[in-house]
């Protein structure tokens, strides 16, 4: 008696493609390919039924991108052990995240705090009436008296003969 066979534990790729899949157009999972004129199926972006049943309709050629563990087995989307790793991935980031974002905003309240003690208060603008405080100004009039020890300026005028 046979046992049943997964599809994906027959693939194997005849001659490796050098086209770069982030040069091609389109989505996670299936891109097209300018230079074989075809489309690329990510069987690593499917979930294993979907990689499966892709396999079994197709006619013809088929272009596929796939990982494969050390095993032998082709990494599907909803691969338990892969879909573990991905989560732990994007916990650890969502993680990193976090703790950036808070320590952003303690980083913040810390300098306003600093700030705040280490600084006087001062307000940005200031308005209203003019005080005068101090010793009143004085207003005084006339000509002005040289000091006694001064002589005066020769003046031009004077010395002249009419």
């Amino acid at each position: 008696m046979m046992r049943f066979s997964s599809r994906l534990d027959n693939v194997k790729v005849a001659s490796p493609c050098p086209a770069d899949w982030d040069a091609m157009v389109g989505n996670d999972r299936v891109r097209f390919c300018s230079q074989c004129e075809l489309n690329v199926y990510n069987l690593s972006g499917m979930a294993k039924h979907e990689a499966e049943s892709l396999i079994a309709k197709a006619e013809g050629r088929l272009c596929v991108r796939y990982y494969r563990r050390k095993d032998g087995s082709i990494i599907t989307r909803d691969c338990p052990v892969g879909l573990a790793a991905l989560k732990r991935r994007l916990s650890k980031i969502k993680t990193a995240i976090a703790s950036a974002t808070l320590g952003f905003f303690a980083a913040l309240g810390f300098s306003a705090a600093a700030r705040a003690l280490l600084m006087p208060s001062y307000p940005d603008h200031t308005m209203g009436t003019v005080a005068f405080q101090g010793e009143p100004v004085i207003e005084v009039k006339g000509d002005m008296v040289r000091p006694l020890n001064q002589q005066p300026p020769i003046s031009r005028n004077r010395n002249r003969t009419r």
